[in-house]
């Protein structure tokens, strides 16, 4: 008996029933080697992969890949959407107010402790997004550096 081996990006698109093209292979593996990175940045490492690729095409390929399971999306209060292909699990996410860096934060409690609200309305609750707020160590150390008089 032989080790599972991981899909390529190519199959988990098939899987998740997308056309394949290398536009979104080349769209999935950036989001994977990034970090919570922005459309434009997206755009510019599909197209260092695959040469030019319009910012529509982009948009259109994370959504569709965001729809089928395979990239997360977080917006951040007063940020632009940042994409992710940490998905499946229960992280959250913590984001500096001074530079906006994001990191990925696993949840404390476990698997998904998340999705018990204490009242939940009526609602069906499948997901809950945590952002914690403060300054990252490069942040707060410019903010505690004294300043030239």
């Amino acid at each position: 008996m032989t080790a599972s081996q991981t899909p390529t990006p190519a199959e988990e698109l098939r899987g998740a029933g997308l056309r394949v093209t290398a536009a979104r292979v080349a769209l999935l593996d950036t989001v994977r080697a990034g970090d919570h990175l922005g459309v434009e940045a997206i755009a510019s490492g599909v197209r260092d992969r695959v040469g030019h690729v319009s910012l529509q095409a982009v948009y259109e390929g994370l959504h569709a890949l965001t729809a089928a399971g395979l990239i997360r999306r977080i917006e951040p209060a007063g940020s632009p959407a940042r994409f992710e292909g940490r998905v499946g699990d229960n992280h959250h996410h913590i984001v500096c107010r001074s530079c906006g860096v994001v990191a990925d934060v696993d949840c404390e409690v476990g698997e998904a402790p998340c999705l018990t609200a204490s009242d939940d309305h009526g609602f069906a609750i499948d997901e809950a997004e945590v952002i914690y707020w403060g300054l990252c160590p490069d942040c707060s150390t410019a903010n505690s550096a004294p300043r030239a008089l």
